[in-house]
């Protein structure tokens, strides 16, 4: 787990004890009251969808200012009976300080955002690579710090016309393989030719045109969110770099000296992967996967990991060491402070000047925060050297505080530094972890350090005690625990601290130690991947509600604490609800719909009272990225459900791009749709082509298939004419209706007109994310949907929906929910009148909110 022992590291490098109260003076037990008020304030302004005005931020501020002055008064007043109220009012003190500032430091991070204006428009840039570029199959995707923008003049001699763009952006320069691609089955290229990129450093001035838009993610149920990182990377803008025959191509300016540890780390990346992984060899296609491991503890680039090689870290609970982690900083301050030590002592006249325990201690922060900020200066390695610094001030002092206290000033100094930490996962785990060994060790209240054997057992208590605390928070969390994670760990933590993370970062002096890393990583990692290939390796269950969450919390904790037996097992109760926890599902007769929001593409999941059809599958973002591990799979674990059928209304990329990460996780589902007999996922599970006339009932409900008829595809000329029509109807007088209509086009929708097959429908996925090849009015009024949803991308370069095709809608008094805007969708048969939109129902003030009208 990250950032285990971070809040203990200076007092281990000093051999102090941090568990001593020293003293019980007001100014003591008024601490730990602020520090706890911080923290909520923190937790309650980041639960704002509109941020306030900054005039109310500053008068809650003055609030704080006042109620802690009104308590200093009531402390001086004396009496004990006072002192209750007293707190309550450093808590309210420091609960509106931490609100007050989080929320003017938003408001003023916010007056940087991209002009909403400049999206979409070719605008010429000058800056700085600011970060080591990131290679893909895709082409480079590069973090820029603008110094100077422009409109480009519409003639020769035109004056510029200088425009204000965010100082730092994410740009992606494409070019690679992937794109231009083709295959039998796929077919993806981009709008217009693209220049392959060249060589690109860190440091490097550049002057090139690129698109902006502002940072937009996907935004599903328990989804990754994309826009609250951007946030915490100062992130406000993102882009493409422009290099098709109209466009002036790149131009490098200059090499200069900005961005030296950027420089560093670039330069040692690419010298591992040269030295390690050369080039591509067929007979040993592992070498190149433990590369890029080496690359990443050392420089702390985790894309430079192969994404199999995550799949098989996460599933055996040892992600957290295969990069630069709070763990690894811990570890580098923990035996940077033992040499500097060991040092310092042998020089008499440097101990009279400085105490040798003082000198380790400031030398182990120091050269913790220099690796941290060689590693990429993560929010993880912040979030470390915070706690670092905090204990290690604190020891400084000569302050003896009980752990609680330092406990709660660490996760205090995090959060004043960095509020938004309060959403990430890392921040729990860390904090929870060190709890947890800190309230069921005997060191942490003066007990006596265990030797030899009994020290050995400590390390094993401690990883068991730790793993079964924070079993359900990880099921809260993530949804799934590694059930081999406690075998893995045992060896893993050990070997890759002690052993592989030093000699990769020893490779830095002495080139030939990469290769021992190397070497070493080898039977870690078929150790791995074989405790990865067990039964039941990894437990997934739906994601609870918070409150089964917090319950199972305090059951873990509870059967974590040194307590005897019959009082452990209260906490059995606590757990079961986050163990069962099921979602509901639809009443029989009903079904639900949930279109996710993949991106340009479909995928729509359709739930009975007891089964459940995934109706398209996600597009392909690259060669090692597609909507089902992105978000497909995620999204079928959170939510418990085991798909029966998988229908793939053509064989388009962006319908079937993530289906064969679909047919991985849910070997039970058949498949269906209109691919090819030689299709690629033919050899994953054989396809039932879908044809007219085809129906079935589930729970109730009934589906029928109205498109393609038999004999359809001998004539076909493009794949969208034999899209899957899928019509579902509830049951009851009152029948609700869906019409899933893939990506037919004007052809297919006068053909179903003209059969006078029954298309009348509540909810309408609109035909090819709106294309104006489709919705004709002929079709628009035989189905006359209440309601259409649209699965389109964000500013695709398609241009879907089309406005002409809005229109018609508008026209008919249909209500267009988009995808772009509002996130995954969910509609109910038993509310037809009703679309939840995730957007809308998680909204967070960081977020991007779509202007009303989106310019073309």
């Amino acid at each position: 787990m990250p950032e285990l022992h971070a809040t203990v590291i200076a007092a281990t490098a000093t051999g102090t004890p941090v568990a001593v109260a020293r003293s019980h003076a007001p100014a003591l037990w008024r601490l730990p009251a602020l520090l706890a008020g911080s923290l909520l304030g923190a937790a309650l302004q980041l639960q704002q969808p509109v941020l306030w005005h900054w005039h109310v931020c500053a008068l809650v501020l003055a609030c704080a200012v006042a109620l802690w002055g009104l308590s200093g008064l009531l402390v001086r007043s004396g009496g004990n009976a006072r002192r209750w109220l007293c707190q309550l009012l450093v808590v309210c003190a420091g609960a509106s300080l931490l609100f007050a500032t989080t929320g003017l430091r938003a408001t003023v991070y916010l007056q940087g955002a991209l002009d909403p204006a400049l999206e979409g428009q070719n605008i010429r840039v000058v800056g700085i690579i600011a970060a080591m570029p990131q290679v893909n199959e895709a082409g480079v995707r590069l973090r820029l710090e603008v110094e100077s923008a422009w409109l480009p003049g519409e003639g020769a001699g035109a004056a510029r016309k200088p425009v204000q763009l965010p100082e730092r952006m994410d740009v992606s320069w494409y070019g690679g393989f992937f794109f231009g691609a083709t295959s039998a089955t796929t077919t993806v290229r981009p709008l217009e030719p693209q220049r392959r990129p060249p060589a690109l450093h860190a440091g490097e001035r550049w002057e090139m045109t690129i698109r902006p838009r502002a940072p937009h993610g996907l935004s599903n149920p328990h989804g990754f969110d994309y826009e609250l990182w951007t946030w915490e990377q100062g992130v406000q803008a993102t882009g493409t770099v422009r290099t098709g025959p109209k466009d002036l191509a790149p131009v490098r300016l200059a090499s200069t000296w900005q961005y030296p540890v950027e420089q560093a780390r670039q330069s040692v990346r690419d010298a591992i992967l040269a030295r390690l992984a050369p080039g591509l060899d067929p007979d040993d296609p592992g070498r190149a996967r433990m590369a890029g491991v080496v690359a990443a503890l050392v420089t702390g680039d985790q894309r430079a990991i192969d994404r199999a090689d995550w799949d098989v870290f996460r599933a055996t609970g040892v992600a957290h060491l295969m990069s630069i982690s709070g763990l690894h900083i811990t570890l580098f301050a923990w035996l940077a402070a033992l040499l500097v030590g060991a040092l310092w002592r042998r020089s008499p006249r440097l101990c009279l000047a400085v105490p040798a325990p003082t000198a380790a201690l400031v030398a182990g922060v120091l050269l913790a925060a220099a690796y941290a900020l060689f590693s990429g200066w993560g929010v993880p390695a912040q979030r470390t050297v915070t706690m670092l610094a905090t204990v290690a001030l604190l020891q400084l002092s000569g302050r003896r505080w009980p752990w609680p206290q330092v406990w709660l000033l660490a996760c205090a100094a995090v959060v004043w530094v960095d509020p938004w930490a309060l959403y990430q996962a890392g921040f729990w785990l860390s904090f929870v972890a060190v709890a947890v060994l800190f309230a069921t060790d005997t060191r942490a209240v003066g007990g006596t350090p265990p030797k030899g054997r009994a020290r050995v057992q400590a390390l094993l208590r401690e990883q068991w005690v730790v793993t079964l605390a924070l079993t359900p928070l990880s099921l809260l969390l993530f949804g799934q625990v590694s059930v081999v994670g406690f075998v893995a760990n045992l060896v893993a933590i050990p070997w890759v601290t002690l052993v592989v993370t030093p000699l990769a970062l020893g490779g830095v002096l002495c080139v030939p130690l990469w290769n021992l890393a190397l070497w070493s990583l080898q039977p870690l990692s078929a150790l791995l991947q074989w405790l990865a290939t067990w039964p039941m390796a990894v437990l997934y269950l739906p994601v609870a509600p918070l409150w089964a969450g917090a319950a199972a919390l305090a059951g873990g904790l509870l059967l974590a604490m040194r307590l005897p037996w019959r009082l452990r097992l209260l906490a059995l109760p606590l757990v079961l609800p986050v163990l069962w926890w099921q979602p509901g599902r639809p009443a029989p007769g009903q079904f639900e719909l949930l279109a996710a929001d993949i991106g340009q593409g479909n995928a729509v999941l359709v739930r009975t009272a007891s089964h459940t059809l995934l109706y398209d599958a996600g597009p392909r973002f690259s060669l090692e990225s597609d909507a089902g591990h992105r978000v497909l799979v995620p999204l079928l674990r959170a939510l418990g459900e085991r798909v029966d059928v998988l229908m793939l209304s053509h064989r388009d990329a962006d319908h079937t791009g993530g289906a064969a990460a679909v047919l991985a996780q849910q070997p039970g589902a058949k498949l269906t749709g209109s691919i090819e007999a030689g299709h690629e996922l033919q050899a994953l599970r054989p396809a039932t082509p879908c044809l007219a006339g085809q129906r079935w009932e589930w729970d109730g409900v009934a589906f029928e298939v109205l498109h393609p008829a038999p004999g359809d595809a001998g004539a076909v000329v493009r794949a969208n004419h034999i899209s899957c029509v899928l019509r579902i109807v509830a049951g009851g007088e009152q029948a609700a209706v869906a019409l899933l209509a893939g990506d037919i086009e004007t052809g297919q929708e006068q053909a179903l007109v003209a059969r006078g097959v029954p298309l009348k429908a509540d909810v309408l996925l609109v035909p090819h994310h709106g294309s104006k090849t489709s919705s004709t009015g002929a079709f628009l009024d035989a189905v006359a949907p209440r309601t259409a949803l649209v699965q389109a991308g964000y500013r695709n370069r398609f241009g879907h929906p089309a406005p002409d095709v809005l229109a018609r809608y508008q026209a008919r008094g249909i209500a267009v929910v988009e995808s772009a805007r509002c996130g995954a969708a969910t509609w109910s048969s038993a509310q037809p009148q009703r679309v939840a939109c995730q957007r809308e129902s998680g909204q967070r003030y960081w977020q991007h909110s779509m202007v009303p009208a989106l310019p073309r």
